[in-house]
């Protein structure tokens, strides 16, 4: 059984920040590596930023120098903070393993998400 629950969206002018949360809770979170991915209204779903559980981190180029993705191990947490926004960071902003949890449990799984927008 896996759940993860995505917290701290909004609506925030460019140039502002945003700290989203994720709880995560089974056991395929606390050993793989977690990540968060976003999709834009028309779009599909991509990868934004990712941590291994003994914290290496990887950010795609659009994010880099303005994210970060502190982890709690022991909370099975993880956040993204995120700087300097722009109106195109404008998406639904999902956490998940990485790679997602399809690659463990052969079905997908995706938690409801939190709205991140960004007025220029």
């Amino acid at each position: 059984q896996v759940r993860v629950v995505e917290s701290g969206g909004g609506s925030v002018q460019a140039g502002g920040s945003l700290r989203l949360s994720c709880a995560a809770s089974g056991s395929i979170f606390s050993i793989n590596a977690m990540g968060w991915y976003r999709q834009a209204p028309g779009k599909q779903r991509e990868f934004v930023a990712g941590i291994s559980s003994g914290g290496s981190t990887n950010y795609a180029d659009s994010v880099k120098g303005r994210s970060t993705i502190p982890r709690d191990n022991v909370k099975n947490q993880v956040s993204l903070q995120m700087n300097s926004l722009k109106h195109e960071d404008t998406a639904v902003y999902y956490c998940n393993s990485d790679p997602p949890v399809s690659r463990y449990l052969g079905y997908d799984y995706w938690g409801q998400g939190t709205q991140v927008t960004v007025s220029s």
